[in-house]
């Protein structure tokens, strides 16, 4: 299993809440995590998806992925 860091434009829970609906339709939700800590608001996923299918996802809801 690889690791993916993205660099999101995720700012709040109600964000992750959305990135949530669309990315369990992919992985777990163990499989994801999101820190809105730091400034660059990583996306840490640890699954067999690929960077396309994690960047649509985002951006089908209402998202901005960069691969790190």
């Amino acid at each position: 299993m690889s690791e993916m860091k993205f660099k999101t434009n995720a700012k709040c829970g109600g964000c992750v809440a959305a990135i949530r609906s669309k990315l369990n339709d992919l992985m777990s939700d163990s499989d994801w995590s999101i820190d809105l800590d730091s400034p660059d608001k990583i996306l840490t996923v640890k699954a067999d998806v690929s960077e396309n299918a994690v960047k649509e996802a985002l951006a089908n809801a209402g998202f901005k992925a960069e691969l790190l």
